[in-house]
């Protein structure tokens, strides 16, 4: 069964180390990851919170990436590719090598708090001894066996929540003016409007916790 774990790390053992140093108000967070053909492990990621004429200046200067290429802009932040370098072939590459899977990643003021899928428990023990012998330590916040499909286990939804919202998404219960009610929708699932308001509760905290915040190892 697949593992899913949460857990916090410095920079220096992860990466951009020296442009989350110079630039201590930024966010950045990892929108996709890439292993190209030749081995190389590309990152995309979107930086935002500050000033980005700061961060650019010490992210040309981070020898943790490198070809960095900026793409987009949406609002006030930047969607930039680059190449990791051997550098941070600590957790990056020990990722390609186990085929854990990085699910989510975000950065700020020299920390990273990571949540990566592992195939199995034994996936995950290889990759802490692999940390153990190149000397990278992290705190583990959160383990999780996922027991659902990928759509609902990502973000922590029971199968009854994704069947919930995705039906208030197909029948216009977003929508505005709306194109269902609660009522109709409750009746459509065949349960109570409590029962319903309940369930969307649940799967709106569950959905926010999982896909804006990582769990606190006090909160366990």
């Amino acid at each position: 069964m697949s593992i899913v774990a949460e857990f916090s790390v410095k920079s220096d053992d992860f990466a951009l180390n020296h442009a989350l140093t110079e630039a201590p108000h930024m966010v950045v967070e990892i929108e996709q990851v890439v292993a190209t053909m030749e081995d190389e492990v590309m990152p995309y990621f979107w930086v935002s919170g500050g000033d980005h004429a700061e961060f650019e200046a010490a992210f040309e200067q981070d020898d943790s990436v490198t070809n960095i290429a900026a793409i987009d802009a949406v609002d006030e932040a930047r969607l930039y590719r680059a190449e990791w370098t051997r550098n941070v072939e600590t957790i990056v590459y020990a990722y390609v090598e186990l085929g854990a899977t990085i699910l989510q990643a975000v950065g700020r003021d020299r920390n990273w708090e990571l949540r990566m899928r592992f195939d199995d428990r034994e996936a995950l023990s290889r990759f802490q001894a692999y940390c153990e012998e190149h000397g990278i330590s992290f705190d583990l916040n959160r383990i999780q066996e996922q027991e659902q499909p990928m759509a609902s286990a990502q973000y922590d939804l029971t199968t009854k929540q994704r069947e919930t919202l995705v039906t208030a998404l197909e029948e216009g219960y977003y929508e505005v003016p709306q194109g269902i009610s609660m009522s109709e929708l409750a009746d459509r699932l065949g349960i109570s409007q409590q029962a319903l308001s309940k369930r969307f509760h649940a799967a709106h905290e569950n959905l926010i916790t999982s896909t804006l915040t990582f769990s606190d190892p006090d909160d366990e």
